[in-house]
């Protein structure tokens, strides 16, 4: 197995952990509520209908990976509450081959909004995985990939001036 990483915050992480956290549905469940806002303990207990005991684990294990961050924040009544919270956006890749087998973390601050689908990014990436190994014979699939969408660009764009003309 060949980990290779793009120099950022998940440097040091053990890739089995990541793994692991991204193997359980409810870690996954977990940070998919705390993309949306910090939340507490019991809040996302009571939303995942899991027990607390099993939330504090799950949160824990993310948190010394670096995936999760908690404060303490005050209450009107009460001791402050600890909040969990996603501080950061960051993207597993696996590249799974005859002869490797890769995961890529990389912590780069990606608009969502402005990113082509899954699949085509997904494509992207390993274009720039093979290029960075030196399988230069990838440049050309780069080349196709701009092509395509500069072609899918102008279908867009004539598109919309046909749509603007109604």
């Amino acid at each position: 197995m060949t980990n290779n990483y793009i120099n950022n915050q998940f440097d040091d992480v053990d890739m089995e952990a990541i793994l692991d956290v991204m193997g359980c549905r409810t870690r996954r469940e977990i940070i998919n509520l705390l993309r949306e806002e910090p939340k507490f303990v019991s809040e996302i207990s009571q939303e995942l209908e899991v027990g607390q005991k099993a939330i504090i684990e799950h949160l824990r294990a993310m948190e010394e990976l670096g995936i999760l961050e908690s404060s303490f924040k005050k209450i009107v009544r009460g001791r402050p509450r600890k909040y969990y919270d996603m501080p950061h956006d960051f993207n597993v890749h696996i590249t799974i081959t005859k002869n490797s087998f890769d995961i890529n973390i990389s912590d780069e601050k990606l608009n969502q909004k402005q990113l082509p689908s899954g699949d085509e990014w997904s494509k992207l990436l390993d274009i720039e995985r093979k290029i960075d190994q030196g399988h230069w014979e990838a440049v050309e699939e780069l080349k196709n990939q701009i092509r395509l969408y500069k072609n899918l660009t102008n279908r867009a764009e004539y598109i919309l001036e046909r749509t603007d003309r109604k």
